[in-house]
């Protein structure tokens, strides 16, 4: 019965054709005949296979990642490279195939290092999107089976269930008390009653759209079946992400840090030409000058820099993933160093995103607090034993039985624990009831049901009608006001109870039951309950998680601030808050009416949101507006968020912070970063990662610009002095690959200085050459030329060396250097002595390397004719790394001088000792 597939060209038109159907108006017996469906049996084989290749796999679209190939060859896309092909190009020409060797495997060993850390940091956000999939229970052929939700095609007929989450768009055909959680996609937080047969106009809003169940969406309670409409891109979500556009380009960092390089390579190839005007002059053959010059400039200029960055971000976004925390853009990880605000969700980030009834207020006695215990492996919850004893507490007993019987949810026990399965209201009301021993089986065998009331938000009750000792009695349960007007009971007095519960942090519930007429029961009239005995409120809570407590604290004391957006009740917020440690008893919420009617009061607005701890009633639209006012405060704001319509605000925050078990697709793409737990402890995690790569990238910059420095300035002595040129220009580049190319890569695994977390949050405009940069920047360069240049001339004079064995021993001593500042840069505050070994046993063995590789190339025939190297005496060695341990010193005497002071007023707080 599948109608004829259209070709791969008419795909487009096919799609367009479903999207603009306007299906929740179309009646569910046509919508299987227009998508060619038998109800009965669902689509066959062929038919499948047919409408997979015209529609394609039923996801969003996501930006295509470039191959290994395309990365690789993306690495000679840069001005040096350039320099460096065409100075092979004329090594070949005039016959030193030697040197152009020597050029193609620097070329090739720094595209190899690139590509490496490029695919990486892609195939790390990669791994959570395979991680993250919907199943969906499908019938076809007759059969039902369970696949994976991107194998659906428009025409699959959908079975749902309580908790399951909806696969695609889906024209409903029948249903059973469904009601689904559509705050994702909508933001109305009450869950949507759906009703196949209502007829509805083609231009009804999504928010009333009945008749249909939307993708990304989750099943609260009942169930139902739907055949598939609409998939991908074709869905509401998939409309609301293409509207969203895509970003992309370099981390900021890494922006900034090429322009840099390119500004200093500006500034050497004036250095550069100046001296070899001055070497031309002199008489050296043009020829010779050239390689000089482009040896000097790539040697020189820090090309590796925003390599080595990339580096450093990237092996943070692994660590970060390693701790819950997938980085989808690299400027997150720069970012995240310098947030001064965390503006969370409540529910799952904070608190663990269940129900739990903790007070028991009932209609007579004294108030109950129960454990917090809930669903898992707790013994006693698991065996079934009673954690709450009701045996002298009647009144409680009849509040905890009646909530168990007004109840549409299930506990199921498994390997892992005690699973909740339906409304999370029911479920902490069964929970409650395994506490204080009331089996749910044997209460329902006790008083069988005889019809129920569905809630509804409308009528803000449920009821269960059950027959009990020949009596009909109805069980209610839902908001107060609503069963109070139901009960012989003073409205008031309840109302006084839900509002101290509510100011406690408590979703009120209360409890009704009495009996009524066979009539009420079977015709489930809600309008005829009334006479019922109030038996009393349930406090439920979703408790914090109990990592939370520190993690703020670990937040507070890293100078973060820390904020709440909910849509819960402002007392429920605050009294979280206050037991986070991040709102006091004198501070208050501010409300989403709040914020819509003081709008045209900006700078009182912008006052009390500096102050406000809570944003409460927020709607999911009002939270870009808040993000955009703590921007205006001055803070750099870190958002959670996880819903369709939290994407703007996570584009608009600096970082965004999406939920990778809760959250939509949409949110992840619009985010920075996806917490893969939904803890917020993995974003205070996640701040800690951010400033360790920051500290890094200041290391790898200190490390490659003294290293340029004292290049120049032992060039520049030279032309000045009239010396032979202290290095020829294949050892240069030799020197830049042994030493930098190695050294620096390795600094990027510097694990974390102590305190990381202690200090202030550094500004996100911070430049990296600030006072302390230049100072340990030119201090180090200088020191090191200069000691290099007064070497080579001493050799030359005193020593009367020939240049060749004078150039011989600079190039090793130039290589020690490199071995020991390594060392020097990996604090810029702590001495090295107190930086252990171990905590980069990468640097060490690339160290070891370096000079190995150097030692080595010593004694290679043919390869050390290339360099221009000879083997050297062990004591000769000795003196050389002697002269070089005097640079150690001399930084280690600058950091006890003055590196307390200055690193206190770069990073804003006061430094630890440099020991």
């Amino acid at each position: 019965m599948a109608p004829p597939a259209a070709d791969a060209e008419d795909a487009p038109a096919g799609e367009q054709r479903l999207r603009e159907t306007s299906w929740h108006a179309v009646d569910g017996a046509e919508a299987t005949e227009r998508l060619g469906v038998d109800p009965d049996r669902g689509l066959d084989a062929e038919s499948v296979e047919q409408r997979r290749s015209e529609y394609g796999p039923n996801e969003l679209p996501r930006a295509e990642r470039a191959s290994l190939l395309r990365v690789f060859l993306r690495q000679f896309a840069d001005p040096l490279i350039y320099v460096l092909l065409a100075a092979g190009v004329v090594s070949v020409a005039i016959g030193n195939v030697a040197d152009a060797a020597f050029i193609l495997a620097v070329l090739l060993l720094n595209a190899g290092l690139g590509t490496w850390q490029e695919y990486s940091a892609e195939h790390t956000a990669a791994a959570l999107e395979e991680a993250i999939t919907v199943h969906a229970t499908v019938l076809r052929d007759g059969a039902t089976r369970e696949l994976d939700a991107t194998e659906l095609v428009p025409g699959d007929l959908v079975e749902l269930a309580s908790g399951a989450a909806v696969p695609a768009d889906l024209r409903l055909l029948s249903a059973e008390d469904l009601r689904a959680d559509e705050s994702l996609l909508t933001g109305e937080s009450v869950p949507v009653g759906k009703d196949p047969g209502a007829e509805l106009e083609d231009d009804a809003p999504t928010a009333e759209q009945v008749t249909l169940a939307f993708a990304g969406t989750n099943v609260v309670s009942g169930r139902g079946r739907g055949v598939v409409v609409r998939t991908g891109a074709g869905t509401e979500i998939g409309a609301i992400a293409r509207s969203l556009g895509t970003e992309g380009g370099a981390p900021p960092l890494v922006v900034r840090m090429r322009r840099f390089t390119r500004q200093i390579a500006l500034a050497i190839v004036v250095v550069v030409l100046v001296l070899g005007a001055a070497q031309f002059l002199r008489g050296v053959p043009p020829v010779d000058l050239f390689f000089l010059a482009v040896a000097l400039a790539v040697s020189a200029i820090p090309a590796g820099l925003p390599v080595a960055i990339t580096v450093a971000l990237s092996l943070a976004s692994a660590r970060m993933a390693e701790r819950s925390v997938v980085v989808r853009k690299l400027p997150a990880v720069e970012g995240l160093g310098a947030c001064t605000m965390i503006a969370t969700d409540k529910t799952g980030t904070l608190t663990e995103n269940r129900l739990t009834a903790e007070r028991l207020r009932p209609a007579e006695g004294e108030d109950v607090t129960v454990t917090r215990t809930g669903l898992g492996t707790d013994g006693a919850l698991r065996r079934g034993e009673a954690a709450l004893d009701l045996d002298d507490e009647e009144a409680v007993r009849r509040l905890v039985r009646a909530g168990a019987l007004c109840n549409e949810g299930r506990l199921e026990e498994t390997d892992e624990g005690v699973e909740g399965q339906g409304d999370t209201v029911d479920v902490a009301l069964l929970v409650l009831a395994r506490k204080a021993g009331l089996s749910r089986d044997e209460l329902d065998d006790a008083a069988p049901e005889r019809g129920r009331i569905p809630f509804e938000s409308e009528r803000k009750f449920a009821a269960s009608f059950r027959e009990e000792n020949g009596a009909v009695v109805a069980h209610v349960k839902g908001a107060a006001e609503a069963v109070a007007a139901m009960c012989e009971v003073d409205p008031d007095a309840v109302r006084e109870d839900e509002e101290a519960l509510a100011a406690e942090g408590y979703r009120v519930i209360a409890v009704a039951c009495g009996e009524v007429d066979a009539a009420t029961a079977e015709e489930a009239d809600p309008d005829a309950l009334s006479g019922l005995a109030y038996l009393g409120l349930v406090g439920l809570i979703d408790p914090v998680r109990e990592e939370v407590h520190y993690a703020v604290a670990r937040a507070r004391s890293a100078g973060i601030d820390v904020c709440m957006i909910t849509g819960d009740h402002p007392a429920t917020g605050l009294a979280i808050a206050r037991e986070l440690g991040f709102a006091d008893e004198d501070d208050e919420a501010i409300t989403g009416p709040e914020l819509a009617a003081e709008a045209k009061d900006e700078a009182g607005l912008l006052a009390r949101v500096r102050r406000a701890p809570v944003f409460a009633r927020v709607e999911p639209l009002q939270k870009t507006r808040i993000v955009e006012l703590l921007q205006d405060a001055g803070h750099f704001v870190a958002v959670t968020g996880d819903g369709v319509n939290d994407a703007p605000a996570l584009r608009r925050a600096h970082i965004g912070v999406a939920m990778g078990r809760g959250g939509t697709d949409v949110a992840r793409d619009a985010a920075d970063l996806i917490l893969t737990d939904d803890d917020f402890a993995s974003i205070v995690d996640g701040v800690a990662e951010g400033r360790v790569a920051y500290d890094n990238v200041r290391k790898v910059v200190w490390l490659l610009m003294s290293t340029a420095v004292a290049e120049i300035v032992l060039f520049t002595l030279a032309v000045a002095f009239d010396t032979p040129m202290p290095l020829t220009p294949v050892q240069l580049l030799w020197l830049n690959l042994v030493t930098n190319g190695v050294q620096d890569v390795a600094l990027a695994f510097e694990g974390g200085e102590p305190g990381v977390l202690e200090r202030k949050p550094r500004r996100p405009d911070e430049p990296i050459f600030d006072r302390l940069m230049l100072e340990e920047v030119v201090g180090s360069g200088l020191y090191m030329g200069g000691v290099a240049f007064a070497v080579f001339q001493v050799l030359l004079g005193p020593f009367a060396m020939e240049t060749f064995d004078a150039r011989n021993l600079l190039v090793l001593l130039l290589v020690l250097f490199e071995n020991v500042h390594v060392f020097n840069v990996r604090s810029e505050a702590r001495s090295a002595f107190r930086v252990p070994l171990s905590a980069n046993r990468l640097l060490v063995l690339g160290v070891l390397l370096a000079q190995g590789l150097h030692i080595g190339s010593m004694f290679v025939p043919g390869w050390r004719d290339v360099l221009a190297i000879a083997p050297v005496s062990p004591q000769t060695w000795a003196v050389l790394l002697a002269i070089t341990l005097s640079k150690f010193a001399v930084v280690e005497l600058y950091k006890a001088l003055r590196g307390r002071r200055l690193f206190a007023a770069s990073h804003g707080q006061a430094a630890p000792s440099t020991g």
